[in-house]
């Protein structure tokens, strides 16, 4: 039992008073350290719990030694998203050199990417109905430069899985024209 002694409290010996004598008093303090056990204890499983969350990244493997011929998409299909810095984000629909939509800046969030990715989603599924593939849908291919940063790119993966974009990839090979489009330059 945890007990805390407090010193004794009688008269001294030079006074000339007759004082009782007082008894040492004792506190327990058995409660307190149940209590905070008990608190350790809590705060140690709330914390254990609740684990972070991630989402689930799909790459396919590179083998150099394997021949992989590039397959042809529709560039009706295909958005390319760019991420430069200071939170700049330009897409396109299409081929830069003849595009259906874009180039255009645009901002992260539910009233800018996030709406231009499920509008041109709907279009791409509507061509692909008419062509006669509906199972057919959009591509998304996102390329961060070496300015953009870490926040940007996992802010794009949050809006590809909140529209529901099944297929898109990550690449980092610009071209002299996206370069300048992405810095801003005018050719």
């Amino acid at each position: 039992m945890a007990e805390l002694n407090t010193g004794d409290s009688g008269g001294g010996k030079g006074s000339g008073k007759v004082r009782s004598k007082k008894q040492n008093s004792k506190v327990d303090l058995t409660a307190m350290v149940d209590l905070a056990f008990l608190l350790i204890t809590f705060f140690m499983l709330t914390t254990t719990l609740s684990k972070p969350q991630s989402m689930s990244l799909g790459l396919p493997d590179k083998d150099p030694k394997e021949d992989t011929k590039d397959m042809k998409v529709d560039e009706n299909r295909t958005m390319t998203v760019m991420l430069g810095e200071n939170d700049k984000l330009v897409f396109y629909m299409g081929l830069l050199n003849n595009p259906i939509a874009g180039p255009k800046d645009i901002a992260y969030g539910k009233d800018g990417i996030r709406k231009e990715l499920i509008k041109r989603k709907k279009e791409v599924l509507a061509y692909s109905t008419a062509k006669g593939k509906p199972d057919q849908g959009m591509i998304v291919i996102i390329k961060p430069s070496k300015k953009s940063n870490y926040k940007n790119v996992i802010d794009i993966l949050d809006e590809m899985a909140i529209s529901d974009i099944p297929t898109y990839t990550i690449v980092n090979d610009f071209t002299p024209e996206e370069t300048k489009l992405l810095e801003g330059k005018k050719e």
